[in-house]
């Protein structure tokens, strides 16, 4: 369960440096309170979502007084700090922007030792990572798709990312709320179902009919999940072949987790065995052959290892954005017609089907 957090005691020397920092060095801070209370020179109890009133004089000893704002964890959308994160930032530049309203003076975020920065003169925000070394995973499929020889390794590295998979799913927390948050976002996400049918052009395959036929059957699935709050397990979020970096053998690392820490494991199932169908429907417009063993097999090994048998109950909104996905003219501008053709039939009869079947694919995809 997400718990509330606080911080060390917040004291006068503490906000004392931080308002230094955006106003200069003339700055004494006289008192802290929060709202509505008394003031006091040390809030020990300070914990997030607290408004503190800050009071404060300059060099001319004229007072002054600011608001410090939090967001406690919690539903709604606030429970990763990235989310309370979002919300801050855009007030800071929201609040400017709109007559009478309170004005904001600056952005800041709290270190683990309870000091206050500044970063409200930012504009964008940048992630800083390692360089792995590795080849895309998705340079495996092409070769497949264009050779048609299956090798000894191929199976090797098929059978890690399955082990990959089934490890970090074991890997469980207890917060229904995000397990269903999670789900909404699924269907109503912008980089998800309805923002990717949103970003479709008009098209003879996509109509309008089809893609709001698909949101509808996906809403539905939403309210069949809800329930399953059991679900919630450690995922990558975004498990496609792009993102999957092969080096010697076996040997893997990953590249851009997506959409939050937990979420359903058929998430990351359907990202990567959808893009065995993907690749075999370029080849032979069917899921046959090397790739139809590598789906299979995929399926199969993850079953007996994790023993998730329900997750055939639940795929079918998982695979709906997946499908969406490989069959985007955005995103694959060059796919041949009967590709889309049968990735778009095979959405529609996933979202029809109670019980998804990995040996009935080709039905799915009316192949």
């Amino acid at each position: 369960m997400i718990t509330d957090v606080s911080t060390p005691g917040l004291d006068i020397e503490r906000v004392e440096l931080y308002l230094k920092s955006l106003l200069g060095n003339g700055v004494t801070v006289l008192r802290l309170a929060h709202l509505g209370e008394e003031p006091d020179q040390e809030i020990k109890g300070f914990g997030y979502g607290t408004p503190i009133r800050v009071d404060y004089q300059t060099a001319d000893r004229m007072p002054h007084s600011l608001v410090l704002h939090t967001i406690s964890p919690g539903p709604f959308g606030h429970e990763h700090m990235a989310d309370r994160a979002r919300t801050l930032l855009w007030s800071h530049q929201a609040f400017n922007r709109l007559p009478r309203h309170v004005r904001s003076f600056d952005v800041g975020g709290f270190e683990t030792n309870g000091h206050l920065i500044s970063v409200g003169g930012v504009e964008e925000f940048c992630l800083l990572t390692e360089y792995a070394e590795g080849e895309a995973y998705a340079l495996d499929l092409e070769r497949l798709r264009d050779s048609g020889k299956l090798a000894d390794l191929d199976l090797a590295r098929a059978d890690a990312l399955c082990d990959y998979l089934a490890g970090i799913h074991g890997v469980r927390i207890d917060d229904p709320g995000l397990y269903i948050r999670r789900n909404r976002e699924l269907v109503g996400d912008g980089e998800c179902i309805m923002g990717l049918a949103d970003s479709y052009p008009h098209h003879a395959l996509f109509t309008a009919e089809v893609l709001e036929q698909i949101e509808h059957r996906s809403v539905e699935w939403r309210w069949r999940l809800k329930h399953l709050t059991h679900r919630l397990r450690q995922v990558h979020g975004d498990f496609h072949p792009w993102n999957i970096l092969f080096g010697a053998g076996t040997d893997f690392r990953l590249l851009d987790r997506s959409r939050g820490e937990y979420g359903d494991p058929a998430d990351d199932v359907t990202c990567l065995t959808g893009n065995y169908l993907f690749f075999s429907l370029q080849r032979s417009g069917r899921l046959e052959g090397l790739f139809e063993t590598l789906f299979r097999r995929f399926w199969d090994r993850y079953l007996e290892k994790t023993g998730d048998r329900e997750m055939l109950q639940v795929v079918a909104p998982f695979f709906a954005f997946r499908g969406l996905v490989m069959a985007s003219p955005v995103w694959y501008p060059h796919l041949s017609g009967t590709v889309r053709e049968r990735l778009m039939s095979f959405i529609l009869s996933v979202l029809e089907t109670e019980r998804f079947d990995p040996g009935q694919v080709n039905t799915y995809c009316g192949a």
